[in-house]
Formats: structure tokens, C-alpha cells, sequence
């Protein structure tokens, strides 16, 4: 009895105006693997740490952690941030450190266990982010709490510190915490990265002072758990020059310019991050995505780690990759976000996912994941039109997305469709011309040997449609 080899294939339409007579022909080589399709997409983040163990966001994690046989994992902002605990957009703390009377270190891992007790019961793997700067060792610690959008974002969480010495031991004493509590093969599996967007406001200090916060941050992890993972600079879209200079210049440090905490050359590094992000508009009375700009940041961040020959071994992870760049900016307000609660997100995470792919095969580099800055938002008001994937419980249609996905692991293989424009055209001008109608298709490792034997003549498909709009025609050909 032949053996069939099972397809998961994606469909995505971007954007979807699409004429109804337009026949569109899909072509699947399941003897034709293009390469190991890792699970690059299962990384998902968010500003508001406290959000994590609220029922909402249990609900959320509880359903990524099941979308497939493979690690989720999760980012936050403000992990090291002082307050009570009590979120607000674009804002958390854990009140992690404070000082007594005599100015000696008092630490309190009570919030900060309450998130990565939920990560290890759900079976989620931290993405550590390690910001942001306490109160008590801010060289500007007054104004502290923002009151966003009522006021500036970047206030004292966002300086450097006042003693790098207790800034690393409070790293440190973190570290090692972390594996009393769970154990060292786990915490040697979580990827640390050091702060967030230190090329604009997250960072109220100089480039040689974030490398020396890096110094000093990634000397105390490795000094606590010399297996760890510690990696960054994650700073904004590389299509940006300045953006650019600052990762170009971060990473010529790490490779021989002075470590400030050991005083000799080059500093540990053991992945690299930057963020990319697309731009929304609000034209002819709808929201117009152009993902132009999303993978024009990806490329240049690739481009950037092939001068470094020495770094390109190491793992990428882009860090947020989004349509546009606020999540707190509700569509309610801002109309070019309208897409959020439509099938319009879902089309666009499939469209960037592939076109992610492409980039780092072109480029030749190791990508790792690539984070969505999506999640939920406790009790705001119902579809408000956050960017997150599920509202009071109620999933958005972008879960879909994400549901997909889970179901295409292992080996990807060729897809082909005659109504796709290529990735020179999506970089050069985004889908503004006509739609771009392509193709994801995987196939399980378990029926390699049957398509190697007997091609692709006998299949069966499993058929994921992430799509806005009308196409007259399908066409699923054997080839």
C-alpha cells in the first residue's frame, strides 16, 4: 500500500482584491523539501508583565503553549521595573529592588515569581528581557510611573544605573534564583536579552553606557550560570541609519572593543536581536497595511550580520516584528489600526512569516523566531482594537494564524503560485499593485520516505485558508 505524505498549506492573501474571474493555481512538490521549517513564529510578547498571570492572559498562554508540539515563548517589558504590581498600558512592575535605610539591596522575587511560575506551569519558555531600571539605582528616578498616553513614556525606569556593581549583583542574585527555583537545565534553556530599544527613548543614556550595562549585565548571568544565553542589542528597524549605526556598532564591540566589566577586548554574545515593523494607514475609509517596511528592516538587520563574519554563526532573533509600532494605540483611536480585529492581521502574520523565511534563506543566517508584540488586554473595553490575539477570552481572528502554524512543522516544502508577486516586489512597493496570493506548505518528517518513493502523485492535503475577501478558484494541483 502506497504511503501518503499529509501537507498542511497555507493560503495567504495580501491584500485580497481579488477580481472574481481570476483563477489562481497553487502547485505543491511534496518531493521537493526546501528545508527544516522551525517554529520560528511561536514567540509572542508584551509591555505589561503583570498581564501574564491575569485569567485572561493564562487563558492566552494556555492555548499557545497547545498550538503545537514545540517551546512558546513569551517576552515583557518591565520585569525589573519598582511599583506594586499594578499594570496599566505600556506599563508593570515587580518592585524586584529596593534599598533600606543604609542603601543595602533588599530583594523581593514575589511578583517576579508569580510570571515564571505561570511560564513553568503552562509549559511556556521565557524570552527574558532584563529592564527595567528600579527606582532605587536610576541615576533619574523622579518623575518614575508614567501615566500613558496623560504624560511622557520615558521616565526614571528608563536611566542608566547609579552603580553598575549593584546593578550586575542584582542580575546575579536573579540568576540564581531562578535556577533554586526551577532548575538549572530549564533556566540554561531561556534566552536573556539585555534591555529594549536602547537606540531611542527605552535608553536615557549614551551608547558607550549601554555597553557598558551590557557588560556589566551579561558578566553577572554568565558568572551565575556560565551556560547561558545572553544576547541583544535589540534595537529598532535597521532600515533606519541611526538604528543601524547603533547595532553595527554594538556588535563591533562585542567583537573587539573593550569589555567594561573585565577590562579585556570583546563581550559575550550568544544571539542577536533588533525589532521590525511595518506601517498602517487609514485611506478610502479602510486601514491599508504595508509590510514594505516590516521586511525592509528584516533584510537590513541580515545584511548588517553578514560584514561581521566572526557573529554570523549565532542564532537572530527579531524581537517584536509587527505591522506598525504601538500596541497600546487602540483603533478606536487611531483608525489605520482597524485591521486588528480583522482577517486582515491573520493574512498580513502569514505574508511577513514567509517572507521572513525567504530573507534569512537569502541571507544565510540562523534565524531563531521572531516575536509578535501581541497579547490580550485585561479589562479594557471589548474588541477596543489593541493589537493582541484574543479580547476578554474571545479570540481574534489572528489566533487562526497562529493555529496554522502549530500544524506545519517539520519540513517545508515547495509551493508555488501563479498569483504571487515575489519578494523583490514586496520589498520595493508592498502588494499596492494587485494582491499577493502565496503559499506555505509543509510536510511531517514521518512521510519523507513515502514522497521520496512515490513523489507527490498520491497526497492528501490539509487545506488552511487565511484570506480576506473573495477568490473565485482554488486550484490544489498534484505536480
Amino acid at each position: 500500500m502506497l504511503k501518503r505524505t499529509l501537507l498542511a498549506l497555507a493560503l495567504m492573501l495580501f491584500p485580497v482584491f481579488v477580481r472574481a474571474q481570476e483563477v489562481v493555481q497553487i502547485r505543491v512538490y511534496a518531493d521537493r523539501p526546501v528545508g527544516a521549517l522551525r517554529p520560528v513564529w511561536a514567540y509572542v510578547g508584551h509591555d505589561e508583565p503583570n498581564y501574564t498571570y491575569s485569567p485572561e492572559g493564562l487563558s492566552l498562554l494556555s492555548q499557545l503553549a497547545e498550538s503545537g508540539p514545540f517551546a512558546f515563548h513569551d517576552r515583557t517589558h518591565n520585569l525589573l521595573t519598582t511599583g506594586d504590581g499594578t499594570p496599566a498600558l505600556k506599563w508593570g512592575s515587580t518592585n524586584v529592588y529596593t534599598e533600606d535605610a543604609a542603601g543595602r539591596p533588599v530583594y523581593n522575587w514575589s511578583i517576579l515569581d508569580r510570571i515564571f511560575d505561570t511560564y513553568r506551569k503552562l509549559g511556556i519558555t521565557p524570552y527574558v528581557e532584563i529592564g527595567f531600571m528600579p527606582k532605587a539605582l536610576s541615576t533619574h528616578p523622579e518623575p518614575y510611573c508614567h501615566h500613558w498616553p496623560n504624560g511622557p513614556l520615558f521616565t526614571g525606569w528608563a536611566y542608566p544605573p547609579k552603580d553598575y556593581n549593584k546593578w550586575s549583583q542584582l542580575i546575579y542574585q536573579w540568576v540564581r534564583h531562578s535556577i533554586e527555583r526551577y532548575g538549572w537545565s530549564a533556566v540554561a534553556r531561556w534566552d536573556w536579552e539585555v534591555w529594549n530599544e536602547p537606540d531611542i527613548g527605552y535608553w536615557h543614556g549614551t551608547f558607550e553606557e549601554y555597553c557598558k550595562l551590557y557588560d556589566y549585565t551579561a558578566a553577572a548571568v554568565k558568572r551565575a550560570l556560565p551556560e547561558a544565553q545572553v544576547g541583544g542589542p535589540a534595537t529598532t528597524g535597521p532600515a533606519s541609519p541611526r538604528a543601524a549605526e547603533f547595532l553595527r556598532a554594538f556588535l563591533a564591540h562585542c567583537v573587539s572593543g573593550k569589555n567594561y566589566a573585565t577590562g579585556k577586548a570583546g563581550s559575550p554574545l550568544d544571539f542577536i536581536s533588533f525589532h521590525a515593523k511595518g506601517r498602517t494607514d487609514f485611506a478610502d475609509g479602510r486601514a491599508q497595511m504595508d509590510i514594505r517596511h516590516n521586511l525592509q528592516d528584516i533584510a537590513a538587520g541580515f545584511a548588517i550580520l553578514a560584514d561581521f563574519p566572526a557573529l554570523r554563526h549565532l542564532p537572530i532573533i527579531i524581537s517584536e516584528s509587527d505591522p506598525e509600532g504601538c500596541a497600546a494605540c487602540a483603533a478606536s483611536v487611531h483608525p489605520e489600526n482597524q485591521y486588528r480585529n480583522s482577517p486582515q492581521y491573520a493574512a498580513y502574520e502569514a505574508e511577513l512569516l514567509d517572507g521572513t523565511l525567504d530573507l534569512a534563506a537569502r541571507y544565510h543566517v540562523r534565524l531563531q523566531g521572531a516575536v509578535t508584540w501581541a497579547f490580550t488586554f485585561p479589562g479594557q473595553p471589548w474588541f477596543y482594537g489593541y493589537r493582541s490575539l484574543a479580547t476578554h477570552e474571545v479570540d481574534k481572528p489572528v489566533m487562526n494564524a497562529f493555529r496554522m502554524f502549530g500544524l506545519m512543522e517539520r519540513q517545508r516544502i515547495v509551493a508555488e503560485s501563479s498569483g504571487a508577486l515575489g519578494l523583490e516586489l514586496l520589498l520595493e512597493n508592498s502588494a499596492r499593485e494587485r494582491p499577493d496570493i502565496r503559499a506555505i506548505a509543509a510536510r511531517g518528517a514521518r512521510d519523507q520516505a513515502g514522497a521520496q518513493s512515490h513523489g507527490a502523485e498520491f497526497f492528501r492535503a490539509a487545506y488552511y485558508s487565511v484570506q480576506i475577501g473573495h477568490v473565485s478558484r482554488v486550484a490544489l494541483m498534484r505536480c
